[in-house]
């Protein structure tokens, strides 16, 4: 390994943990390593045919990334929220930037109009990390916040469809808009259908081979193919691998396919962003610094009037639609992908050197997030703005109310216990990890929340008390993580009563060592319903068949498996 090598990467390994030492992004850190590793700066590597082919890689599985979050399915439950604040706030954005870049700048027509759209957008991955860490998330302003982070990531489409209409040379504004949607509709409707008749048949193969590689693999070769069949077509490849990504997120192995990706994703991720970084042209860049702070400024500015107009008009409160405006006010990953995407397929819809400083632009926007957010906290204490009372979020109204049930895990059986716990008006709170399945069920009106139950300060911050809370249940379908959140709870609740869902009897018993109340074996219990109907069936009785199954309940179910006495 050479010098240059080991220096690169001990550049990665600080600026990842300076990035999140200051709750920024990873991603951004990846990107300062390739600034900090390319000819202006260290000059470790330079753009060879390697490092570029590793970004294009990086390319591809950021726009499969994004196309794996569109779930028409989801979407379209949660449309009143994506389309009602999402649609509003891009658009207001939107209508805000067009004009004064029209006035400043001499683009195509449908050059602005993308421009204005791509910088109406956030950046998703760090939106998400500053609401988790703030635990926000559970909230009503993290709620409509992650709304129209999925309404930006619905309206990649159209914008998607624009690459290949800004290939041409001369634009007719309204045959443009037209081919823009009828290809986003086209693509909407092709993904659908090929999902349901071609992946998911051949998805079923592949999971029955039950192999992590084959999966790997067939995502892998599933984005080459389509890539290559859009770039045969004339199209970005880039538009391949964002259709193979909403094609995966259509089919029932979505998050088999998240779940496996994951780790290869971040990965590549990461090698699209240094390639970026070590291609940003610093010396222009520095030669142009006032234009990049003042777009900064600009940007940040009006989208932060836009979001917090949007807000207010829909009755959110001061301090509630401050913090939204100024959490989504940088520009987005997304909008740098276009305009990587648009410079490596060679589409001059604006100026090169426009785009370098619109990527500078979106890149500090990004990294002033955090440093606005501690501006904000520090004058909200100091009383100056939004004095008075402050709104309570969900956590603090839940603390509050002290639920008589804590719900770990918020699958079918957690939403069955819920509502045999509103049956009997006893109030509860359920926690999941899963931020789609919370926004839904809290759209439902269940009393649910996001968060990991394995924490203390979870658990806790859900209302959570050793001497009030009446019964903790664990629903989760992961074995492991139910000995870890029974092993919290005896930390920080040892008297508190705790209900736990089991695969099996070995595991049932593992959980009862560990002091859980009453540990229920799926598979037993079951059997116990289907051994119930044959016995009810072929003429024995109700109390016969009741006195049967209590006695295989008897001490941690330790007569199954034990012949049963006649006598």
């Amino acid at each position: 390994m050479s010098i240059a090598t080991l220096i690169f990467f001990a550049l990665a390994f600080v600026s990842v943990f300076f990035m999140r030492l200051f709750r920024m992004g990873t991603l951004l850190a990846f990107l300062l390593t390739g600034i900090l590793a390319g000819q202006h700066v260290f000059g470790l590597f330079e753009l060879s045919g390697t490092w570029n082919f590793l970004g294009e890689l990086g390319i591809m599985f950021l726009w499969f990334n994004i196309g794996l979050q569109i779930n028409m399915k989801r979407l379209w439950q949660l449309r009143r929220t994506i389309f009602g604040l999402g649609a509003s706030q891009v658009l207001m954005v939107a209508v805000m930037l067009f004009p004064m870049l029209v006035g400043l700048a001499h683009w195509t027509l449908i050059g602005t109009i993308m421009i204005s759209l791509i910088l109406a957008m956030s950046s998703t991955s760090e939106d998400l990390q500053i609401l988790i860490d703030r635990n926000q998330l559970q909230t009503n302003m993290g709620r409509q916040t992650f709304s129209i982070l999925l309404f930006q990531d619905l309206l990649s489409i159209p914008l998607l469809a624009m690459l290949p209409v800004m290939t041409g040379k001369s634009i007719n504004l309204g045959a443009s808009i037209i081919d823009i949607f009828v290809m986003s509709l086209g693509l909407i409707l092709g993904v659908l259908i090929v999902a349901k008749f071609v992946i998911n048949p051949l998805m079923h193969v592949v999971a029955k081979i039950k192999s992590q590689e084959a999966l790997v693999l067939s995502i892998m070769v599933n984005i080459a193919v389509w890539a290559v069949v859009l770039s045969i077509m004339g199209l970005p490849p880039a538009l391949g691998a964002f259709l193979a990504g909403m094609l995966m997120s259509e089919t029932v192995y979505r998050h088999q396919v998240t779940a496996a990706i994951e780790p290869y994703a971040t990965l590549f991720l990461s090698f699209f962003f240094i390639v970026l970084g070590m291609g940003i042209n610093l010396p222009f860049l520095m030669d142009h610094w006032d234009l990049v702070l003042v777009g900064v400024i600009g940007l940040v500015l009006i989208k932060f009037l836009a979001l917090f107009m949007v807000a207010r008009v829909r009755h959110v409160h001061g301090r509630e639609a401050a913090l939204m405006s100024l959490i989504l006010a940088q520009g987005g990953e997304f909008g740098l992908l276009i305009l990587q995407t648009m410079k490596t397929n060679g589409i001059n819809a604006i100026p090169l050197e426009h785009q370098e400083i619109l990527t500078a632009i979106i890149i500090v926007s990004i990294m002033s997030t955090p440093i606005l957010l501690v501006i904000y906290d520090r004058l909200l204490k100091t009383g100056m703005f939004f004095g008075g009372k402050k709104t309570k979020n969900l956590s603090e109204r839940i603390r509050e109310e002290v639920p008589t049930v804590v719900i770990c895990g918020f699958g079918r059986m957690g939403q069955i216990v819920a509502q045999m716990l509103s049956a009997e008006h006893i109030s509860y709170v359920a926690i999941d990890g899963n931020v789609d399945e919370v926004i839904l069920a809290r759209e439902a009106g269940y009393n649910v929340i996001y968060g990991d139950s394995k924490k203390a300060s979870i658990l806790q911050a859900a209302g959570l008390k050793p001497r009030k809370t009446r019964a903790v249940v664990i629903s989760l379908n992961d074995e492991v993580v139910a000995r870890e959140i029974v092993h919290t709870l005896n930390t920080i609740a040892p008297h508190v009563k705790i209900f736990a869902r089991a695969h099996s009897l070995k595991s049932s018993k593992e959980l009862l060592s560990m002091g859980v109340k009453s540990a229920t074996p799926e598979i037993i219990e079951s059997s116990f319903i289907l051994g119930g109907e044959v016995l009810s069936n072929i003429g024995l009785s109700k109390n016969k068949i009741n006195e049967l199954t209590e006695y295989l309940r008897t001490d941690g179910y330790e007569n199954v498996g034990k012949p049963i006495s006649t006598k």
